[in-house]
């Protein structure tokens, strides 16, 4: 299991070349890349896109390309004759025309002049450039994966142990939900009994509302679910899959069981620990959205 967040880099070298990818992940629901690389590997873009996409199923990851070249150089100079000779023939043109200045045009003079000289880079070999490149991604996605598996593995013991809680919470609510009716029967015989005074009261009818109002009131179902959802929620957990998405939609069925029961009760230990489910479910939710 592994978090979002983490940060690896790898240097490849070949030859006079030195190739070096960092990169750092943070939250995203999907696997969003940046790319911050010299202009002169854009070609080479869906290298590294699919060398990531091989690694990473989801988080935002800002990937950084140095590019530079060690030892003996692969770059030339060029020299423009014509241009060279026409810079030439012009100097002369005005010592011709203004011979009383003093003619100082030397050969670093025509050295200096504009692009007579030029400094080119040979062609790089697109697929030597692109096997460094697979190589260096591919160990930078290892070296961040082990990062943000540290931390997955400390985020998975923590959800663990929220879920931990969470069961406690809802054996409390299986030892109230009982009570909830016969806690309405008492208050409804109280009120029955104060309205009529010393009238009988009519039982039939007095165990048909409590009938109904405990049809009505009946969370069996939600409790199930909510055993079922915490089963699963740890069997989830016990993989090395990205759980992040699945993860996220069982803690939505947490909460929409959570709620119901929420709304159900008459009860305020029961509500109270209702209550109480909503705010460890909400942490939980919070520490999965690091996950991936």
């Amino acid at each position: 299991m592994k978090s979002m967040t983490g940060y690896g880099k790898a240097t490849v070298k070949r030859d006079s070349r030195e190739l070096t990818i960092e990169m750092k992940s943070v939250n995203h629901r999907f696997l969003d890349v940046s790319l911050k690389i010299p202009r002169a590997f854009i070609e080479y873009e869906d290298v590294i896109r699919s060398g990531l996409a091989k690694g990473l199923s989801r988080g935002h990851v800002d990937v950084f390309l140095n590019y530079t070249l060690v030892g003996d150089t692969d770059k030339t100079v060029a020299v423009d004759l014509s241009l060279a000779k026409g810079y030439v023939e012009s100097a002369r043109a005005l010592q011709a025309a203004f011979p009383e200045l003093h003619f100082d045009f030397n050969i670093n003079a025509l050295m200096r002049s504009n692009e007579v000289l030029t400094l080119k880079q040979t062609e790089e070999d697109g697929e030597v450039i692109r096997e460094m490149l697979a190589e260096a991604v591919a160990a930078a996605v290892n070296a961040l994966n082990t990062m943000r598996e540290v931390e997955g593995n400390a985020l998975r013991a923590d959800i663990l142990g929220k879920i931990d809680n969470l069961e406690k919470m809802l054996s409390k609510v299986k030892e109230y939900a009982p009570l909830v009716a016969e806690q309405y029967r008492e208050k409804l015989r109280t009120r029955v009994a104060e309205a009529l005074g010393s009238v009988q009261l009519d039982e039939a009818k007095i165990v048909n509302e409590v009938c109904f109002f405990a049809d009505k009131s009946c969370i069996d179902e939600e409790i199930t679910r909510l055993t079922s959802h915490i089963a699963r929620a740890r069997e989830i957990l016990s993989t090395d899959e990205p759980v992040g998405r699945k993860l996220d939609f069982l803690v939505q069925e947490f909460n929409r069981e959570t709620n119901t029961i929420c709304s159900k009760s008459s009860y305020l230990d029961l509500t109270n620990v209702a209550l109480e489910m909503k705010n460890e479910i909400e942490k939980i939710r919070e520490q999965i959205q690091n996950l991936e």
